[in-house]
Parts: structure tokens; sequence; C-alpha cells
């Protein structure tokens, strides 16, 4: 839903909210079980293979976390939900409480992809793309106002009727 205000406007985004990443329970499983393991090979093999299976859990736990650090750093800039405050040359993004300032730069561009809109910075690299609008009209609008044009509400014919009946 688009409101516009004094300086720009008020966008509702409508798009589903980011999955929970319960990556890091899983990691924590898997070191907890990894643990049990290693501490039951300690005790039980010998002193060689005990050694082996503690380098195994530390490799698997390196592997995981970069894993997921990937995962993490992919989902940086994907705006699907929330609250944006458009102005000229910056947004400000409130989902749930958690509010993030986003200035744009002299070389970022905004490109209208359907009804997203994607900013990139002067080398074509992606910074943020927004997803979620009700409309084209609301993204089309979204990006002038961040591209500094002026927006205009519309013109409405009203009809004046008379207070006199018809026959």
């Amino acid at each position: 839903m688009l409101k516009l205000t004094d300086d720009g406007a008020k966008i509702t985004l409508q798009g589903q909210p980011q999955a929970a990443d319960n990556g890091l329970f899983w990691f924590g499983s898997a070191l907890l079980v990894g643990a049990v393991a290693v501490a039951l090979a300690m005790s039980l093999l010998p002193e060689r293979l005990a050694i082996g299976a503690l380098a195994l859990l530390i490799i698997g736990s390196f592997v995981f976390n970069r894993q997921r650090q990937q995962r993490k750093k992919a989902m940086t800039g994907v705006i699907s939900s929330g609250i944006l405050w458009v102005r000229v040359g910056e947004l400000v993004h409130d989902n749930q409480g958690k509010r993030e300032h986003i200035h744009l730069a002299d070389g970022d561009k905004v490109h209208l992809i359907d009804e997203q809109l994607q900013i990139v910075d002067g080398d074509d690299n992606r910074k943020y793309h927004i997803s979620g609008f009700e409309s084209i009209q609301e993204a089309t609008a979204t990006k002038a106002i961040l591209e500094g044009q002026a927006l205009s509400k519309r013109h409405v014919n009203i009809k004046m009727g008379n207070d006199e009946p018809h026959s």
C-alpha cells in the first residue's frame, strides 16, 4: 500500500518475510553429536583413530559454518516485507521494529524488473533486491522517488450534482 508523504512515500510490502534460518540450531546439534562421538572415540579407539575423529569434527564444523555464511551473505540485501519509507536517494526499511537505513551512492542505479526493484552499484553489482510491491505502480513510484523525480497525485474530476429532483 502506497501513501504519499511530504518528502516521499510510505510503502507497505506484501511479500513473505524471509524464512527463519534455523541453521544455527542444526549447527549446534551437529557439534553436540560430533563432540559426543569424539568423546566415545577417544575412550574406545586407539589414540590415532581418536585424533582422526577429532580432526573430522573440526573439518566438518568448518565446512558447515562456511556454507552457512555463504547463504547468509546471499540473503543480505533482499527486502520483501515490512514498511519502506522512501525519500530522494534513501530508503528506510522497517521490518518488525528493526530499521535499516539505506543511502544510495552517486553511482548507484535503480532498475525496475516486473514488480521488483534492484539497486546496483556503479559496477552493476547487486546491492538490494526489493519485492513485495502490491502493483507495478508502487514499484514505479518508488523508483521515481529514489531518483528524485517529482510525484503528483492524479487529477480527479469531481462532478457536483444538483439537489433538484430529476423528473
